[in-house]
């Protein structure tokens, strides 16, 4: 076996060799996960003469081709950008064009001889230059057409995206004024009218609610569409789309076609309805195949009422839902093929779980047997469709609530890492997804055994020939009904830990991917869409990622729990980044009463997550030595008195409330407040390293959401919260 070649290729396919680990411990990568990833990347490593081949196609596919598949460039007088020419075509002039998102035209040409020349090399015995042209009077922000011409005869179009130079802050916060807001998984919220899980219609309640008390910001978990036909499929960051929403989150009661129709009305009516929708909203966790079953059953029926009145009669709101389906594409049209596909073979037995489980010809959404059905069920299609339009105006509209109500930000989203292997995103774009491998994360205080999250990386090298549309259309869609975007696991636009089929989480490799390139991409959108940028970058961080998230104003994301100096002590409140989001906790950790109280500790104890007995030893001691720090930090802000012989107060409200004030002073120049931790819950959201053995993305909030904003000790420290965030004395 060619070595050598093989070492060559993973490199420019993006693996590395090495990295620090959260110790600060050097690793090397294993020779076999390096091998299997590039086997999962479609590279024949058993053969010597296959991986000859595959090395000549990778140096080759950059050198002869005239224009590379995409340009990213930010705003500039000038734009340059590299051609590459073949010396024996004997190119003498050129001609450029960039036909702008507008339509407008911007020309120019040149003499190849006076272009500056980059690189030489040679490819199947021919020779190629690089040489660099200039772009002039190309300095208009968005995606761009770019062609070239030569008078050999070598023509080429490639798409040309300019970007600014940052990402969008709000005005507010480029004052340096100090916001804050709420968080809560939207799943978990309880209200008198909810349908036993928290949707569209409970989170427009909650904006209410957070305005008056005087939020900036409300943060919602991932709102992304999951399997309509499989309920059970719950978690958010394992999504079927990223692209589009969960329609479960649809406010049934809000939708006019359900309030205009009849048997929709009667439906919900019959006591029997009623007493299960009773039972729906007691239960302690969501039961999301109850919920799917009632709220299905009635969206149904208010599709048919506005198949009958308005899309029969071309009425205005029909035109309006068909104008949504045009603007949204292609995309849109495969996502309802796929969860009408979805229902269909899953009725017919549990052999079917995602779109790997189906019969060949159904496996492509171009495939003559997908378009065949997708004619056959076009009313189940449309039913699917209309869902999303539906869905999208329901946090459409809560947003623009927000914005009335002057709440700066408004509502600020979560775009998960990745998606679910067997659902529409994968299925709609099958040469971008690997099979054979999936992603996760190494070693690192939040999961000892490393992660392995079961969801497949898109091809770094593919999304490039694809120009990024997946990524910008994924942006363009999460951004569009929200003011702030949180992107989970940031360092996946830098590189992302791959674990071979067959490997441990332990034993994975980091793929590289483009980061400057979607660094400006991100800007590009978060500039037109005026929504704020939080790069999650908990766990290990590389040096480059930090920098660019620096470079273009995309917020850190600081978790006081994690906030400690080397020496072990919390960072004082003026220590925080100034451009980043603060918190007391996250999904992925207890809330802060299980976390006092080393309930946590208990449970993952009971679940078997620690490798060794050593290491459960090791963090019993550093939890001990973690609230002793915090206490000793609480008290240097003023913000408790311990005398010298007392020991650790129990957790109790006025703790919860101090230590809620110890990250209102923040230098932070966003805070969010979990709901749960206003409240004492101990049951966490989510245990990382777990499936089966912990009923994550289940439990609802133990108190319901008006009851919540009556408490009167919750009113004082939210005001209190208020008041540290505007530097003013929380105690007066």
């Amino acid at each position: 076996m060619n070595h050598a070649a093989l070492s060559a290729l993973a490199s420019a396919r993006g693996l590395g060799d090495s990295y620090h680990d959260y110790r600060g411990e050097f690793r090397e990568f294993p020779a076999a996960a390096k091998t299997a990833i590039l086997s999962a990347m479609g590279i024949d490593v058993h053969d010597a003469a296959a991986i000859d081949a595959a090395a000549k196609r990778q140096n080759a596919a950059s050198w002869t081709r005239l224009l590379e598949p995409v340009y990213v460039r930010a705003i500039a007088d000038t734009i340059e950008i590299e051609v590459s020419l073949p010396i024996d075509a004997q190119a003498r002039h050129l001609q450029w064009v960039v036909l702008a998102e507008d339509g407008s035209e911007t020309r120019g040409e040149a003499s190849v001889a006076a272009l500056p020349e980059t690189a030489r090399a040679v490819v199947d015995g021919r020779l190629f230059v690089r040489r660099t042209v200039v772009l002039e009077r190309c300095s208009t922000l968005g995606y761009h057409q770019l062609s070239v011409a030569c008078d050999n005869g070598l023509v080429a179009t490639t798409s040309l995206i300019i970007t600014p130079e940052r990402c969008y802050e709000p005005a507010a916060m480029e004052r340096n004024e100090k916001l804050w807001g709420l968080a809560v998984q939207l799943y978990t919220l309880r209200t008198e009218h909810t349908w036993g899980i928290g949707d569209f219609g409970d989170l427009h309640d909650l904006v209410e609610r957070s305005a008056r008390a005087g939020c900036n910001i409300i943060g919602v978990n991932p709102l992304h569409a999951l399997m309509p036909a499989n309920p059970l499929q719950i978690s958010p960051y394992s999504p079927s789309s990223r692209q589009f929403l969960n329609v479960l989150y649809i406010d049934v009661t809000r939708v006019a076609d359900f309030k205009d129709s009849m048997n929709a009305r009667d439906f919900i009516a019959q006591p029997s309805v009623q007493a299960k929708l009773q039972k729906l909203r007691e239960t302690w966790n969501v039961d999301y195949a109850g919920v799917a079953i009632l709220k299905l059953t009635a969206l149904r029926l208010a599709y048919a009422h506005f198949r009958a009145v308005h899309l029969a009669s071309s009425s205005a709101r029909a035109i309006s839902f068909q104008q949504y389906v045009e603007a949204r594409g292609t995309s849109l049209m495969h996502h309802a093929i796929f969860d009408t596909l979805d229902a269909h073979f899953r009725k017919q037995g549990p052999q079917y779980w995602g779109w790997p489980s189906w019969p060949a010809d159904y496996t492509s959404p171009e495939s003559p047997a997908v378009q065949r059905f997708a004619s056959e069920h076009f009313e189940e299609v449309q039913f699917f469709l209309y869902l999303q339009w539906i869905a999208e105006e329901q946090l459409a509209t809560a947003q623009a609530r927000a914005r009335e109500l002057g709440i700066t930000v408004g509502i600020y989203g979560d775009v998960a890492v990745g998606v679910n292997p067997g659902g529409s995103e994968t299925w709609s774009n099958r040469h971008l997804y690997l099979d054979g491998v999936s992603i996760g994360a190494p070693p690192d205080p939040l999961a000892l055994k490393g992660q392995d999250w079961g969801i497949p990386p898109q091809d770094p090298s593919e999304l490039r020939e694809q120009a990024y549309v997946p990524f910008i259309t994924l942006l363009r869609n999460n951004m569009r009904a929200v003011g702030a975007l949180r992107l989970d696991h940031v360092m996946s636009l830098c590189r992302l830990w791959w674990v071979p089929r067959g490997f441990t989480a332990t034993d994975g490799v980091y793929v590289r991917y483009p980061l400057q390139d979607l660094m400006r991409i991100l800007a590009l959108e978060s500039v037109r869409n005026r929504c704020l940028i939080v790069g999650e970058d908990l766990g290990t961080v590389p040096d480059e990622m930090r920098t660019a998230m620096e470079r273009f104003h995309t917020y850190h994301y600081n978790v006081l729990l994690f906030e400690k100096t080397a020496a072990g002590q919390f960072k004082a409140p003026d220590k925080y980044v100034t451009r980043s989001l603060a918190s007391v906790t996250t999904h992925d950790l207890p809330p802060l009463k299980s976390w006092w109280e080393g309930l946590d500790i208990e449970l993952r104890i009971k679940l078997g997550l620690y490798p060794t007995d050593a290491v459960r030893d090791d963090e019993i001691e550093q939890r001990k030595r973690d609230r002793k720090a915090l206490m000793e930090a609480l008290m240097s802000a003023d913000l408790w008195y311990l005398g010298p012989d007392e020991p650790l107060p129990e957790f109790s409200h006025a703790l919860m409330r101090a230590i809620h004030l110890y990250l209102g002073f923040s230098s932070a120049r966003l805070a969010v407040v979990q709901l749960e931790d206003l409240i004492g819950m101990v049951d966490p959201v989510n245990v990382p390293g777990t499936d089966k053995e912990h009923a994550n993305w289940q439990r609802k909030l133990t108190q319901n959401l008006a009851d919540i904003f009556h408490n009167p000790e919750i009113q004082e420290a939210l005001q209190a919260i208020g008041k540290a965030r505007r530097g003013e004395n929380p105690n007066a």
